[in-house]
């Protein structure tokens, strides 16, 4: 695809995720590339693939300018982003073509890191499919988790699921999500996380300044309640850090996981990760796993859980292999937000 097809598309998967504004940020930056400057002769030379299932760049162009905003570097450019009534289309492409010109150095450096959402949203997936683990093993859970971020999503046994009048989770959850459902009812069952552990390539520290900005710059500027979302859990993790390596996932997992460990269920868990790993870490990294789901006990059982883009339809797909056995369980699909989640419940016989 040329770069304005790259741009047009991500616009597109704006539109239909709910942030119409970060869609026409998007469109009229990629209005301005043509123009020149620093920032558009990066992304007009760009190397590698800059759509949204490689480099994800019009993501990262996004970012940085929310940065601008965020942080209090644009005044111009924050007139003119929500709350703020909308602006024409000729005010919005002054405010981003100013920026270009005025803050090339910022806007370059948030183009050389991949975009870093670490969406807590996404914990209404995984807190069903821990229950249902919870239930099946009667163990708790050592979670270990690749592309893992700031962490933030380590902690869903920590937030709670309301689904109508039903409610999941923990009495007094640092968070309550709300997704959409459809389909079964998850099973209701206690959780219990014996350790949590995550790896990332270029982990963020929640208590570091630049890096809770980096966080909350690709929320959609939009979206106030992802907005607020990312500022609790922000909280959440300064309250208590977790434990994470800057490695690269799959040697990482080959020491993660050389040993069972009895007594729990090892949950090696990812969302929307697996597609930013390169193929040689993606291939050693299922070695990995299947090599640790052959040496799976009934004492020491292994899971893999995914909530990955696999084209098969709207959303991301669930899926939870466990080992000893081998199952592999469709547990259904889920916005890549988490604003909704059509449920899959796991048959009997897995």
């Amino acid at each position: 695809m040329s770069l304005p097809e790259i741009f047009e598309v991500q616009a597109g998967h704006c539109d239909r995720l709910g942030s119409p504004f970060t869609a026409r940020i998007l469109r009229r930056a990629a209005a301005l590339l043509p123009e020149g400057g620093e920032v558009a002769m990066r992304i007009r030379n760009w190397q590698g693939d800059a759509s949204g299932s490689g480099d994800s760049v019009p993501l990262r162009l996004a970012g940085g300018l929310h940065a601008l905003v965020l942080s209090g570097q644009d005044a111009a450019l924050a007139a003119l982003y929500p709350p703020a009534p909308a602006p024409d289309d000729a005010r919005l492409t002054g405010a981003i073509r100013a920026a270009f010109a005025r803050h090339p150095a910022h806007l370059l450096h948030w183009l050389d890191s991949p975009p870093q959402t670490n969406e807590a949203g996404r914990s209404a997936a995984l807190l069903p499919a821990g229950m249902w683990l919870s239930a099946r093993f009667g163990l708790p859970l050592g979670l270990l988790e690749l592309g893992t971020s700031a962490g933030l999503n380590l902690y869903w046994d920590q937030l709670a699921l309301a689904i109508g009048e039903a409610r999941f989770g923990p009495e007094a959850p640092a968070l309550t999500l709300r997704p959409r459902w459809s389909g079964d009812l998850p099973e209701a069952a206690t959780v219990r996380v014996a350790s949590r552990a995550g790896t990332d390539i270029n982990p963020l520290d929640t208590t570091k300044a630049e890096d809770a900005l980096r966080l909350l710059s690709y929320v959609w500027p939009d979206q106030p309640d992802r907005l607020a979302r990312m500022r609790t859990m922000l909280e959440v993790a300064r309250a208590t850090p977790p434990r994470i390596s800057r490695a690269d996932a799959a040697d990482w997992l080959e020491t993660a996981l050389a040993a069972p460990v009895p007594g729990v269920v090892t949950t090696v868990f990812h969302t929307i990760a697996w597609q930013y790993f390169p193929a040689a870490t993606k291939a050693r990294a299922e070695a990995a796993i299947r090599a640790a789901g052959r040496r799976a006990r009934a004492e020491a059982p292994l899971a893999w859980l995914s909530m990955e883009a696999d084209g098969g339809g709207d959303g991301a797909a669930l899926r939870l292999r466990l080992w000893p056995g081998d199952f592999s369980l469709d547990l259904g699909r889920a916005d890549f937000h988490g604003r909704w989640i059509d449920w899959k419940a796991p048959g009997a016989s897995a």
